[in-house]
């Protein structure tokens, strides 16, 4: 049959368009298979099947990193046994870098890969499988494909990622943020690599509690030893949480939220975009002051949803899972989210004004007796979170600061700041959802259009206080702040403080050993070096447990001998003992206060 002009254009742009459609399908996903034959020695066996479109070879790789954990971790380390099919015929794979495998496809459409990976590492970064259950995260666990020509952080287009797990017969089921896949038990898809390292897995028997707030499911899910755990309570608090932390920033845009927690005696926290993964103790619901923090680690890693995950520094995202990814931004990220966790415990009622204020009193006597704050500034320290944060040593203190809780201090000046230049009518609330409307999301903001933003709530051009906050080593000037709120710093009685040498120790085999000197300290200046051994003090014997009940025997201004062992040696070095710095930095309400004032107080943290 003849075709006419029109009928041929017509099938042209048929043809074009069925191309354009083909062309704009996504890619087929990369699937994984997760198996437990033998949970009780803490590996975990991954098959995986990996689309090449028919290229010669295919390169895959392991994350070095944890986002939210800015340290080089070499998770490649805990993997071995990779061996790569292609219709269960044998093809090579090798190494070509630390964390990269080329396998040679021989034109196969797909390859299936078979590695296992050894997890025993109790941290919210990495792995930890045992017979009773497995905590599984996405970098330390999975290959992926590197796509793209510049690596796995720049490839064209999103490639899903699906898991599946296949439980030995004591495990009833699995949690993670992860969409599960229909149909199919125990499996999830992650859009792509960012949500699947995003994404940790909980497999054992967890307890699942689930709760509905601005119309988003949450779930509490707690695995471990819940014989002591009272996780009635914890869910109705973490209720009164995620209520009060939405007041803050007005939104709920995820959609869903799982706070994952595994009891033992470890600790700590992680953020991830739709869940967070905590380690805590079997006895925390127990004993009240174990349980404020762990309102507050919960507060924390909570509002990290807002601040860090969608509202986030310009560098963090994308990221480039096989190299450092430098911020100077990481006191904000990390220290404003700080400042918020404990006023979001205080605004949701589940501490007192007392506690909130002892809180903000630590933070402050943390920086003020830190000697690295007049060497390093919060926005250096950020940027040196690779080589500093993580790894800390006997002078790290002397040399740096940890821009957590300085981060939370300028977030408290800031808040009062803000407060005063507006009169009380605006606050970092309101500062912090307008940099969550302009900035979250793919965009990320840069330092400057973060200090602009803050500066527009506030009405007045704030760059100066960052400057001088955030950027310098100058004091924290905590005078503005005091008197909007009517707070002081108690006054320290010399006649009952406690006599300070300035140093830490440990106990070693028995033996009472120095661990850290702190700048300008008695300790300092009289010469007692790291890793000596503390003998005796006046010549009477120091036991390992006894250093704090001896130096309450003196009072500050006391001069007094100190025996050391250094090197097997035997040194004597005269101290002149001082007060304990930190007992100046203690808040308390005015006795003063003015009606004002207490209004204040009150609009900020509540009676």
């Amino acid at each position: 049959m003849t075709r006419t002009p029109l009928a041929a254009l017509a099938c042209a742009i048929a043809l074009m368009t069925a191309s354009v459609s083909l062309s704009a399908q996504a890619p087929e996903p990369i699937r994984y298979t997760l198996r437990f034959p033998a949970p009780h020695t803490h590996y975990v066996d991954v098959e995986a099947v990996y689309p090449t479109g028919g290229a010669p070879n295919i390169q895959l790789f392991m994350a070095v990193w944890t986002p939210g954990s800015y340290l080089v971790r070499e998770y490649e380390r805990h993997v071995e046994g990779v061996v790569a099919t292609a219709t269960k015929k044998p093809l090579r794979s090798y190494k070509v870098a630390k964390n990269r495998w080329q396998i040679d496809t021989g034109g196969a459409p797909s390859v299936t890969v078979n590695y296992r990976v050894y997890g025993r590492e109790m941290t919210v970064r990495t792995n930890w499988i045992e017979g009773a259950f497995a905590m599984l995260n996405g970098a330390p666990t999975f290959l992926s494909l590197v796509e793209g020509p510049d690596g796995p952080a720049h490839g064209t287009r999103p490639r899903a990622h699906e898991v599946r797990l296949e439980l030995p017969t004591w495990w009833k089921t699995t949690s993670s943020p992860m969409v599960r896949i229909a149909g199919q038990p125990n499996a999830y898809r992650a859009e792509d690599f960012d949500t699947l390292v995003d994404s940790p897995i909980i497999a054992g028997n967890p307890l699942i509690k689930e709760f509905t707030v601005g119309g988003k499911k949450h779930a509490l899910v707690v695995e471990g030893d819940l014989s002591f755990f009272d996780a009635d309570r914890a869910v109705k608090d973490l209720q009164k949480i995620v209520e009060t932390s939405g007041q803050i920033m007005g939104r709920f845009d995820y959609p869903h939220y799982h706070v994952m927690y595994v009891l033992t005696d470890a600790g700590g926290g992680l953020e991830h975009k739709n869940s967070f993964l905590g380690l805590a103790g079997r006895y925390t619901t127990r004993n009240h002051r174990a349980y404020l923090g762990w309102l507050g680690l919960t507060a924390h890693e909570y509002f990290h949803n807002w601040n860090v995950k969608r509202l986030r520094p310009v560098e963090l995202g994308p990221f480039n899972y096989e190299d450092e990814t430098y911020s100077r931004s990481l006191w904000i990220a990390e220290g404003f989210t700080d400042y918020y966790a404990d006023v979001i415990v205080r605004r949701a009622g589940l501490s007192t004004q007392t506690e909130f204020l002892d809180a903000l009193s630590d933070n402050i006597e943390t920086v003020q007796t830190t000697p690295g704050r007049l060497i390093t500034s919060v926005a250096q320290a950020s940027f040196d979170t690779w080589v500093k944060q993580y790894r800390p040593d006997e002078n790290t203190g002397n040399t740096t600061i940890n821009y957590y809780p300085k981060g939370a201090l300028i977030g408290f000046l800031l808040d009062a700041k803000i407060r005063r230049a507006t009169g009380g009518k605006k606050s970092l609330d309101d500062a912090m959802r307008l940099a969550y409307e302009r900035y979250s999301g793919a965009k990320g903001y840069t330092l400057e259009e973060f200090f602009k933003t803050m500066s527009e709530a506030a009405g007045t051009d704030l760059r100066d206080f960052f400057g001088a906050t955030a950027e310098s080593t100058a004091e924290l000037d905590y005078a503005e702040a005091l008197d909007w709120y009517g707070l002081r710093f108690r006054a320290v009685d010399t006649a009952t403080a406690r006599p300070y040498l300035g140093m830490t120790t440990r106990v070693d085999g028995g033996r009472l050993i120095v661990s850290g000197v702190r700048r300008e300290a008695p300790a300092f200046w009289t010469g007692i070096n790291v890793d000596d051994e503390i003998l005796a003090i006046d010549d009477v014997r120091v036991r390992a447990d006894g250093l704090a009940a001896r130096l309450d025997q003196y009072k500050p201004g006391d001069k007094i001998s100190v025996l050391v062992a250094r090197r097997d040696r035997l040194v004597k070095l005269d101290v002149a003992l001082i007060p304990d710095p930190g007992r100046a930095w203690r808040l308390e309400v005015l006795p003063t206060a003015t009606v004002v004032q207490k209004q204040r107080l009150a609009a900020w943290i509540g009676q």
